[in-house]
């Protein structure tokens, strides 16, 4: 028994670098990342059919119109002039989608996990010494 407990000490050590050494400078840039991001906003609008493609129309917070082509293109004209929920970057009003906002957190999550191990790995190196 004394043998694996050797072993697995250096190992815990390793894992401890492994996890805190990338772990926390990721966390610090999620937190970064979502400080700078705008926030999303809604508003009615409409839809329109320009030059083969859709586009969306609508007047924002600061009441400027705002006048934007998708990346969908029109049906042949089917396009019905009609309300559309649109929603859209405060920062950059162009950015704009007729679906809510989905905002990635794969950073976020890697450094959490990254740092979990950081943590448990510390945890257990501890524990080990007091075996």
């Amino acid at each position: 028994m004394a043998g694996s407990l050797d072993v697995l000490g250096p190992i815990l050590e390793i894992m401890t670098w492994v996890g805190f050494v990338p772990g926390v400078p990721l966390l610090i840039c999620a937190w970064i990342i979502a400080k700078r991001r705008c926030t999303w906003e809604t508003a009615d609008g409409e839809q329109f059919a320009a030059g083969g493609f859709l586009g969306v129309q609508w007047v924002d917070r600061a009441n400027e119109e705002q006048k934007v082509l998708m990346d969908i293109p029109a049906r042949d004209g089917s396009v019905d002039p009609g309300a559309v929920l649109v929603h859209y970057d405060v920062c950059h009003p162009s950015r704009c989608s007729l679906q809510p906002p989905r905002h990635d957190n794969t950073v976020l999550i890697l450094g959490w996990i990254l740092t979990g191990v950081g943590i448990l790995s510390t945890l257990g190196g501890f524990v080990l010494l007091l075996i």
